[in-house]
């Protein structure tokens, strides 16, 4: 980690800034259509780890590998895929549909929120996804919010979301709304680390994450990465992590925003370690996290769906049922989905948490 981590860039507008366990960030005042924030060219003062040099190249090069081997590919039959209908839900309902790696249909507060929303059947530079998605889309109701973790290209993908209207809110990164005002989308909401936003009721905070982003040969950390906090009115809290490896924000998020009753988190993606460990938690830091953000229960994400690493394809569940047992925490809080399949949150549960 380096002091570069802790470095709250400073902007046009003013902000208040909070240390760890002072509560949620600003809100961000909404802005018309093509009003845009000013960031600064670069955000790799953010970085948790440097990027990778010509040395990792070089030793990926001789060793590395992108994909399970035979052996690691022979359970890809196996992998969990149960598409089922959407749950019903009201204002106070807070439900959550995995729709395959980091897309989830979230239902809080009377809204319909897409995370990272995938439902193309390959992306670049990656091979075709092994289970399809997991809910349709003429499936899907209206959908009341899109929020978007970063712009690597298996967490924003253009095909799906010119499916979308152009009224959508969508809520991004720091240096990412240009990208969807170039789109035409006329709500688009950027916010920096620490800062949330209200869409009907729910409130939406961005929050750090141990990753970087590029989707070009030029754009190198050009806009910002992170999760978000989604808050309804009753307090219910869902955490989704987007991608993310492990390290010291979690506690701090905890700090922040305490009763997370649901953390969404990355399981997959994460061999070799040498390679991968900065970025991408492995399914035992996935679970620490969960420990640390307080969350009361976790779902697991980001695995059994695109190819991006080398790990067997059914590794990622079975090592992090293994680590949830291990921490002595009751079987049921581990929401370990198959792709398609939901789970709604017990009000009175959540609250007796």
């Amino acid at each position: 980690m380096t002091q570069q981590a802790e470095r709250q860039t400073t902007t046009r507008r003013t902000r208040t800034r909070q240390g760890p366990g002072q509560g949620p960030g600003p809100l961000v005042p909404p802005r018309p259509p093509g009003g845009a924030r000013r960031w600064p060219r670069s955000f790799a003062d953010r970085l948790t780890a440097p990027l990778p040099g010509l040395r990792a190249f070089a030793r990926f090069a001789r060793e590395g590998a992108l994909r399970p081997g035979p052996e690691g590919l022979a359970d890809i039959r196996r992998l969990p895929y149960e598409p089922g209908p959407l749950p019903r839900v009201d204002h106070r309902t807070v439900a959550v549909t995995w729709a395959g790696h980091a897309s989830w249909v979230v239902r809080i507060g009377g809204l319909t929120v897409l995370t990272d929303p995938v439902w193309s059947r390959k992306i670049l530079g990656t091979p075709a996804r092994v289970t399809p998605v997991g809910v349709a889309w003429s499936a899907l109701p209206r959908v009341d919010a899109v929020v978007i973790s970063h712009n690597h290209y298996d967490h924003l993908d253009a095909p799906t979301l010119r499916r979308l209207p152009r009224d959508t809110p969508v809520l991004v990164p720091a240096g990412l709304g240009r990208w969807f005002t170039r789109r035409r989308f006329s709500r688009v909401t950027e916010l920096d680390w620490w800062e949330g936003a209200e869409v009907d009721g729910v409130r939406f905070d961005f929050v750090p994450a141990h990753h970087w982003s590029k989707r070009s040969l030029l754009d190198t950390c050009r806009t910002l990465w992170g999760g978000w906090v989604m808050t309804d009115a009753q307090g219910q809290r869902v955490y989704f992590a987007g991608d993310t490896g492990y390290g010291h924000w979690f506690e701090r998020i905890g700090d922040r925003y305490p009763g997370i009753d649901l953390a969404l988190l990355p399981i997959g993606a994460y061999d070799p370690r040498w390679w991968l460990s900065d970025v991408h938690c492995d399914p035992e830091e996935a679970v620490r996290a969960a420990v640390d953000l307080g969350a009361r229960r976790m779902a697991p994400m980001h695995w059994g769906t695109f190819l991006l690493s080398a790990e067997p394809v059914l590794e990622p569940l079975t090592r992090v049922r293994a680590a949830w047992e291990r921490t002595g925490r009751p079987r049921e809080d581990l929401w370990d989905l198959p792709v398609g399949a939901s789970r709604v949150l017990d009000r009175s549960s959540a609250a007796a948490g």
